[in-house]
């Protein structure tokens, strides 16, 4: 097989001709079920090393070209498969090692969910005299469950603080919640979960 991408920035088993990445775009959006933006696809190939930037881009370009994929009438940000894309996804997904559609479909749902996250959750880093204040906020639709300002020392605590608070902001509520009732058998299960993330 001729390779015809630039191979920059591109993993050991990443994808490495055009209609290789081509398929894996209309996969993921026949995998996942969503609409997705044209940055969270891209973003979902590159976390995993599957392709590079330029070559996302420009063939996420080509399929739009194509008619292969479409914004949504509501909202130009975002895309879906459109009849020819699903066509090419589904007579021509075999094409791909199983381990590239598994890694880029778990990366395209975790950054789903921290989009989710991020747009129903808040947290804001403001600079102080004596360091940074995190201020987290958590959702319950038209209600504010919680919120919490943390005092840190320096912008790289700050931003830790936010990035682990936007993959899971369930779980620092269920800590609190934990943690304020003293419901024992609420702790226990928190501290499962505490333990099944950190051996993830």
């Amino acid at each position: 097989m001729a390779f015809d991408t630039f191979d920059e920035g591109i993993s050991l088993g990443g994808v490495r001709t055009k209609t290789e990445v081509r398929i894996l775009i209309c996969y993921l959006f026949t995998a996942v079920k969503e609409p997705m933006s044209k940055e969270t696809i891209i973003n979902a190939l590159l976390e995993k090393g599957l392709t590079n930037y330029f070559e996302a881009s420009s063939c996420f370009d080509d399929l739009v070209r194509g008619g292969n994929l479409c914004p949504l009438d509501n909202n130009a940000k975002l895309y879906k498969a459109t009849s020819n894309g699903k066509i090419i996804s589904e007579q021509l997904e075999n094409n791909l090692p199983l381990t590239v559609k598994e890694r880029a479909y778990e990366c395209a749902m975790a950054l789903l969910e921290r989009e989710r996250n991020e747009k129903e959750n808040k947290v804001s880093i403001e600079k102080t005299e004596n360091g940074y204040t995190v201020r987290c906020s958590i959702s319950g639709g038209d209600m504010e469950l919680m919120s919490i300002s943390l005092h840190l020392a320096d912008i790289n605590q700050a931003k830790i603080v936010k990035k682990n608070f936007y993959k899971n902001p369930q779980m620092f509520y269920k800590v609190m919640i934990a943690a304020m009732t003293r419901n024992n058998a609420l702790i226990k299960d928190t501290l499962t979960d505490l333990g099944n993330i950190s051996n993830n």
